[in-house]
């Protein structure tokens, strides 16, 4: 924050998520006394595939980590740096499932839930 171009932006936004280091009015406060320019967004409740961070750690997590049987810390070390190499060599963009087309149709899908018609669920937002 003390460098260009945030030390002289009139805002910085802040995305995060609902974690408890940074959800409360403490976090938010002690963030704009630290720097009066930046602006705490948190991320919607339940919205961590809105997160792409939190994306890669849930795949790292059910790819490298599962099942945790390590028996030191330089076992996970290097279980997520080969994860990480692989990774690296072989990712590709997240086929993402809802379209802009559901998203046109979901206020009215919503509608048709909401008045009691269950078969016409609203869609799952999935990656």
């Amino acid at each position: 924050m003390s460098q260009e171009p945030y030390a002289s932006a009139k805002r910085v936004f802040w995305i995060v998520d609902k974690g408890s280091s940074h959800r409360s009015k403490a976090a938010t406060a002690r963030l704009t006394t630290a720097f009066p320019n930046a602006v705490l967004v948190h991320t919607p409740v339940r919205a961590s595939r809105l997160n792409q961070v939190e994306v890669h750690f849930s795949v790292a997590q059910r790819k490298a980590l599962s099942p945790d049987d390590f028996t030191d810390l330089g076992q996970v070390g290097n279980r997520l740096r080969a994860f990480e190499d692989r990774f690296n060599a072989t990712a590709r963009p997240f086929q993402w499932k809802f379209t802009a087309s559901d998203l046109d149709d979901l206020p009215a899908r919503l509608d048709r839930h909401a008045a009691g018609h269950p078969e016409e669920s609203p869609p799952r937002l999935a990656a």
